[in-house]
């Protein structure tokens, strides 16, 4: 996907991007590639695939959900950005806080923020489990994504503890998406959520099978989740 291909198609979805937003996006490209020769961020490194399976994939949340209001992000496990910077770019009336387990990843993110000049944005250096437990993070976001992080039983349990009750969880998934969520069914529904909305796609050019799942927050998330850290992994509810 070239940029006027990635221009050209989130047009089609109603998403216009000015020149200084698609300033960004390269900016964020050629620092991804820079930052990977030092640090593990991503084995997609070609332009036109990481416009693709990491610049578009991650906006596809758009096309189901609207992101225009100033709603608050946590974004859990998102590695090199993904899915939040993307939408962030986007919609720069977001406030993301993105959290993960690597220092190292961490550190590429404040720089990359910086050099974007993105605001209202945080990163902070935790796990999932213990990170869900902290009194000023738990049920305090509007929204909660991941992508690419864990199965659905597991993903449910670090990202719904941080969903206000009325907030959404949203989960980028690749083909498996339907099969995973027959098996975290319980945990969703043990841990306040309900299935809103599932979203299956192709993504352009390469064809490949997306699916989107929209759980809505109905009731808090009992205390004792998520439980510590390794837990979730080893012994998932399903």
């Amino acid at each position: 996907m070239n940029t006027e291909q990635f221009t050209s198609l989130l047009a089609e979805k109603g998403i216009s991007l000015s020149s200084r937003q698609l300033q960004q996006y390269e900016l964020y490209y050629e620092l991804l590639v820079e930052w990977n020769k030092k640090i593990n961020l991503t084995a997609i490194t070609n332009k036109e695939d990481v416009y693709l399976k990491h610049f578009y994939d991650s906006i596809s949340a758009a096309f189901y959900f609207d992101f225009n209001k100033p709603f608050h992000i946590c974004d859990v496990g998102a590695g090199a950005g993904f899915p939040s910077i993307p939408i962030k770019i986007a919609f720069p009336n977001l406030h993301v806080t993105i959290v993960d387990s690597l220092n190292k990843r961490i550190t590429f993110l404040k720089h990359l923020a910086n050099m974007l000049s993105l605001e209202n944005v945080e990163f902070i250096h935790d796990r999932a489990e213990t990170f869900g437990k902290r009194r000023e993070h738990r049920e305090a976001y509007d929204i909660v994504m991941a992508r690419a992080v864990a199965r659905m039983s597991v993903l449910a349990e670090f990202c719904l503890p941080l969903a206000k009750v009325g907030g959404t969880f949203i989960a980028l998934k690749g083909a498996s998406g339907l099969e995973e969520l027959e098996k975290g069914k319980k945990a969703v529904a043990l841990l306040g959520g309900k299935i809103n909305n599932i979203h299956s796609f192709l993504l352009p050019i390469e064809e490949s099978e997306r699916t989107i799942m929209m759980v809505n927050k109905i009731k808090q998330t009992p205390k004792k989740y998520p439980r510590k850290p390794g837990t979730p992994n080893k012994d998932p509810i399903e």
